[in-house]
């Protein structure tokens, strides 16, 4: 791969490690989780971990964390004493930053809370809790295990014993879902006064039960509603939207999520994660994955030695997609220099698909920064094919 000399440095670095097990799966869920059975192996899990942190570490080049983010899968599964040692050999191995981001999934369950205290004790100073939705209807409706109270105990708990970051997880275009119900999920959602929100639409993505037996949602004009109201009363809260559905008060964005946007640099360990990182020996950049199954993810790690299920170096001509794919979700865009120290390119390679979004009102008229205007945001799809 050739990637104009001089131009490519080094971005921020994060970390994503995840935890592959839930108690159950959801019918809408297609991320890389397997249903619990029996004991979880949490030692031989975090033995897997730290081997296949060992196969990443010349990749880092020296660089320390900004950001964790532990996902999954049910994080909240395993206890705090495992999170503390893992995060002890990652200060150790790799070393934080200053005023590091450490954020843990936890579902809202009983089960889960009572170890919030151990989890703040390993280090994780963020929360971000799987709530959906305070409905037990719609909570069942989704396969969720927790009930509406558990969720309000979740967030009180977190708060009292100390997470200052906490996200709230809200879904909306349930089921048979009306504008009204969507509302009062969020009303209650800010009345436990987060200090972050994810707040989507609940879309049916293939490999999955809601897929095969799709359940009735609701009319387009509906989900447009509940998407138009619901972002003026997050606004009149105090929430800024600063990406798809990411809603944050002032200074609280996730600072992970906020890396991955920016085309920054993520190792990922785990079954089944994923990772993208700049080499600037080879002036290039380059995606790794990990096998997906736990099982064959920990024998691989363990006894073979290696659990990589599969890398590519991104193609010079594919870079200005893979940026744009990114830094066009967030609200404000990105700082048009960026680009550059991103891909190793020349903003000239943009410059005509750029004319283009402005011509068609897609991209802001701001020659400072690449951003979206608010039809850019809504028709996000056609902008991006102006980059392919």
């Amino acid at each position: 791969m050739s990637v104009e000399s001089g131009l490519l440095k080094l971005p921020p670095l994060s970390l994503y490690v995840h935890v592959p097990w839930c108690v159950r799966k959801c019918p809408y869920c297609d991320f890389n989780s397997h249903a619990q059975q029996g004991e979880l192996p949490e030692e031989s899990y975090l033995q897997a971990l730290l081997a296949d942190l060992q196969e990443e570490l010349p990749h880092l080049q020296g660089r320390k964390l900004k950001s964790i983010f532990i996902g999954g899968g049910t994080p909240s599964l395993m206890s705090g004493s495992f999170y503390r040692k893992l995060l002890c050999e990652l200060q150790q191995q790799i070393g934080f930053g200053d005023e590091i981001e450490i954020t843990l999934e936890a579902n809202p369950g009983t089960f889960e809370q009572e170890k919030f205290g151990g989890y703040l004790e390993a280090g994780i100073n963020r929360l971000s809790l799987g709530i959906q939705s305070f409905s037990n209807q719609r909570l069942q409706a989704l396969g969720r295990i927790h009930s509406a109270e558990d969720a309000y105990k979740a967030v009180l708990a977190a708060k009292a014993l100390g997470f200052e970051r906490l996200n709230i997880d809200l879904m909306h275009g349930l089921p048979a879902q009306t504008l009204a119900q969507a509302l009062d999920d969020l009303h209650q959602g800010l009345e436990l006064g987060p200090s972050h929100l994810s707040w989507y639409q609940l879309t049916i993505e293939p490999n999955t039960e809601f897929h095969s037996r799709p359940p009735r949602l609701p009319e387009d004009e509906t989900l447009w509603e509940i998407q138009e109201q619901g972002q003026q009363l997050l606004a009149a809260s105090g929430f800024q939207q600063y990406e798809v559905s990411a809603y944050a008060r002032p200074g609280q964005q996730s600072r992970h999520n906020y890396n991955y946007w920016r085309f920054g640099d993520y190792v990922g360990i785990g079954a089944g994660a994923h990772g993208k990182m700049t080499d600037l020996n080879y002036q290039s950049v380059t995606r790794r994955w990990k096998i997906r199954q736990p099982k064959a993810y920990m024998a691989a790690a363990l006894e073979r030695g290696s659990p990589v299920s599969g890398e590519e170096v991104i193609a010079t001509e594919a870079l200005p997609l893979e940026f744009m794919m990114n830094a066009l979700r967030l609200q404000d865009g990105v700082e048009a220099d960026l680009f550059s120290r991103r891909t190793g390119q020349s903003i000239h390679q943009i410059e005509f698909a750029v004319k283009q979004a402005r011509e068609r009102g897609l991209m802001v008229e701001d020659h400072r920064r690449l951003a979206p205007t608010e039809q850019g945001r809504r028709f996000l799809n056609d902008l991006l094919e102006l980059f392919f």
